[in-house]
């Protein structure tokens, strides 16, 4: 089967379109065609050895599919050959999504959002289950609280702000001024220009910051919370000094690691297939782009996400 491989650590340069073992899937796993891999900014810092999660080269990046079952191994009942899927299998180990076929635990999937594409269906796994895991599972977020997301035009961002507005929050966003109407759009009740205002200065109140910048902003996110408000943080999750100064300003705090979770994919394509949630793909590319995904991501100019597509046979 084609897959994009890399041998060596280094830029977009080092992915290449080869030829590999189709994966044979074990017991509790089903074999997937996969129609479309989202590409995200783990993955290239995978890729140039900043973030060193897969050990040495060679091997296959990528987490998010959407696809089709193809192979069902006898004793699991949640699939048949047919079934459209999507998932985000096996993060934070290898995933090998950047493939024409992927071997997946049949509960790290999910079926697919029936209002979606596989390009669209594809975007939506680890960056919304991150978003669902920090504004549900963490935040436990209910109508008519208060809810301030950093980076809201982002990945994570623009999805986090859609599940918060679903929950009946008041949504603060932070973006620039060129993502300010499609924030809005998402139904932002607030956006805020980070390049021109201080968020502490407009927001003392939050219920729940959710911070996926990084940086300065969990800190000075304490001075936007209420007494008793919660920091949640997808990029400081392993900060001591930050979870000790959240609790010394009387704040609570949570890091949230995302993990493949099928119940978390059902409840955001019930979101999707009732209107509420709407993944935003700005690039569509062949598998064989898989560089020039890379050197897109890496400009930090995306607005949602960028997919890589297969062909359906």
């Amino acid at each position: 089967m084609h897959a994009i491989t890399q041998h060596t650590f280094g830029g977009p340069e080092v992915l290449e379109l080869t030829d590999v073992d189709r994966p044979q899937p074990l017991p509790s796993e089903v074999l997937v065609r996969v129609h479309a891999a989202a590409v995200n900014p783990v993955d290239a810092m995978v890729r140039s050895g900043a973030f060193p999660l897969l050990g040495e080269p060679p091997f296959v990046l990528g987490w998010d599919i959407s696809g089709v079952v193809e192979e069902v191994v006898p004793g699991v009942t949640r699939f048949q050959v047919g079934d459209e899927v999507y998932g985000m299998p096996f993060f934070p180990r290898a995933g090998n999504a950047y493939a024409e076929y992927v071997a997946v635990p049949s509960r790290q999937l999910a079926r697919k959002p029936k209002a979606l594409d596989h390009a669209h269906a594809a975007a939506l796994p680890l960056a919304g289950l991150t978003a669902w895991q920090s504004i549900v599972d963490a935040g436990q977020v209910e109508a008519g609280q208060r809810v301030l997301i950093h980076g809201g035009g982002g990945g994570v961002g623009h999805l986090a702000v859609q599940i918060a507005k679903a929950r009946g929050a008041h949504v603060i966003a932070t973006a620039g001024a060129a993502k300010h109407d499609f924030v809005r759009g998402l139904g932002a009740d607030d956006v805020i220009d980070y390049r021109t205002v201080d968020f502490t200065d407009v927001v003392t109140d939050a219920d729940l910051v959710l911070d996926t910048v990084g940086g300065t902003y969990g800190r000075r996110s304490l001075q936007a919370l209420r007494p008793g408000g919660l920091l949640v943080t997808v990029v400081d999750r392993a900060d001591t000094a930050l979870r000790q100064a959240a609790a010394a300003a009387g704040r609570r705090f949570a890091g949230v690691t995302v993990e493949p979770d099928h119940v978390g994919l059902q409840e955001i394509a019930e979101l999707v297939d009732t209107g509420r949630l709407r993944p935003h793909v700005e690039h569509t590319l062949p598998l064989a782009d898989a560089a020039k995904a890379h050197h897109l991501i890496e400009s930090g100019r995306t607005q949602g996400k960028i997919v890589l597509t297969l062909p359906p046979n």
